[in-house]
């Protein structure tokens, strides 16, 4: 399902979804209001959320979906040009799986919409560097102890791709610099997550800049 205020938005992301073996748009809504409404009754694995919109946001909407629609049942990721860290933080809490840019392109949004289909969790590069931030003035910059030795647990591979992550690099951009494939990538970042207790790849950054693992 899509969910944009803006009708070019919607057909834009419709065209280019469209030829997308595995993927199929069974809806699109123009507001978080006509989500809620159009989103019953429907098969719906994976929602792209605008995040600014008129009567209910991208926020306000992902929370209520998340009242009747748990992560296992339902995927979202928040689209939107604005990518602070209020805005990441306010999604994520708010129980989006994946927080994306507008500005990407055709292959990095259905490379997205896979991976959190399946259980990862993609953000941007922007999305990244504003998680980063927010973490840092909450816990500032003293590296946590604790958080250094569950890193231990993790293999030099795992280690690896989970900086990589932590700087921003999607599963392709981490399987090129390691002469990888990209599902290789995606095993070694889902091992991680196991062996760290993380639930997504945006508590894996947390974790990652706690350990002192990103800049």
């Amino acid at each position: 399902m899509i969910v944009d205020d803006q009708e070019m938005i919607r057909v834009g992301l419709r065209a280019i979804l469209a030829p997308e073996p595995g993927i199929d748009v069974v809806a699109d809504a123009a507001d978080g209001f006509d989500a809620l409404q159009q989103i019953v009754g429907l098969s719906v694995d994976v929602i792209l959320m605008d995040i600014r919109m008129p009567g209910i946001d991208g926020v306000e909407a992902t929370r209520r979906l998340r009242l009747d629609y748990p992560p296992d049942d339902l995927r979202i990721i928040i689209l939107t040009t604005f990518e602070n860290d209020e805005n990441v933080f306010a999604a994520l809490r708010a129980g989006a799986n994946g927080f994306l840019s507008k500005g990407i392109g055709p292959t990095e949004l259905v490379a997205g919409i896979v991976d959190v289909a399946s259980g990862g969790g993609a953000l941007s590069a922007a999305a990244t560097a504003a998680l980063i931030h927010h973490v840092a003035e909450e816990h500032g910059p003293a590296v946590d102890a604790a958080m250094v030795d569950r890193f231990s647990v993790l293999t030099p591979r795992e280690r690896d791709v989970v900086i990589a992550i932590a700087t921003g690099r999607d599963n392709a951009q981490i399987a090129e610099d390691m002469f990888v494939s990209p599902y290789t990538v995606k095993t070694h970042a889902n091992r991680a997550m196991m062996k760290l207790g993380a639930r997504d790849r945006a508590q894996l950054v947390t974790f990652a800049y706690r350990a002192g693992l990103s800049a």
